[in-house]
């Protein structure tokens, strides 16, 4: 019973956790810089190109992209504000 316990209060940590993580501004930041990141990169390289279907990749290769990249800020930020 007291395994059952420290199991369920660690699953509760790691719910809190991810609920904060979520709703934190890191995690806001981080997306949209990354996602301006992607669209300074796009813009660059096809300047010229006025393609409706090849533009409604920027925010889904910026999602893909702050995805990717989220869980190691995320491990940080983490350490810092949930111990």
């Amino acid at each position: 019973m007291e395994e059952r316990i420290i199991h369920i209060e660690e699953r509760n940590k790691r719910v809190e956790e991810d609920k904060a993580w979520e709703t934190s501004f890191v995690r806001r930041l981080c997306i949209a810089i990354l996602t301006y990141f992607v669209v300074i990169v796009y813009n660059y390289t096809t300047s010229k190109i006025n393609n409706i279907y090849l533009s409604s990749l920027v925010p889904v290769i910026g999602f893909i992209l702050s995805t990717m990249s989220l869980t190691e800020i995320r491990k940080i930020w983490s350490k810092k504000y949930h111990k």
